[in-house]
């Protein structure tokens, strides 16, 4: 007569196999968590790059607005100041040509005394 099926044999071979069924399946639960923490800590980084770029741009945006008020003051300056040389060099001509005309008035009036 043949062996009869062991039964107890059976029932640990199917505990054996569903043991190592589990253990894979919280292998791979335990990999996709730490990939997950892994994903969590770089969105984490990203976000903190994206603060940090809107600080640097608030800061920069700062500064440019900053440096278009000194544009604009140094511009009106210069123009103020073009505006006094030409005054200046205007007056300097008149007096100048009044030199001229008055040096050229002496001088023919001291011909005439000849």
């Amino acid at each position: 007569m043949g062996a009869l099926p062991n039964p107890v044999r059976k029932e640990n071979n199917a505990i054996e196999i569903a043991t190592m069924r589990l253990s894979a399946a919280l292998d791979a639960l335990e990999s996709a968590i730490e990939q997950r923490r892994e994903s969590d800590r770089e969105v984490e980084g990203h976000a903190a790059r994206v603060h940090a770029f809107g600080i640097d741009r608030a800061r920069l945006a700062d500064e440019l607005d900053q440096a278009q008020a000194r544009t604009h003051s140094l511009e009106q300056s210069n123009r103020e100041v073009a505006s006094r040389l030409d005054a200046a060099i205007g007056t300097i001509r008149r007096v100048l040509d009044a030199e001229a005309a008055s040096e050229g008035a002496a001088a023919h009036g001291v011909a005439d005394l000849k």
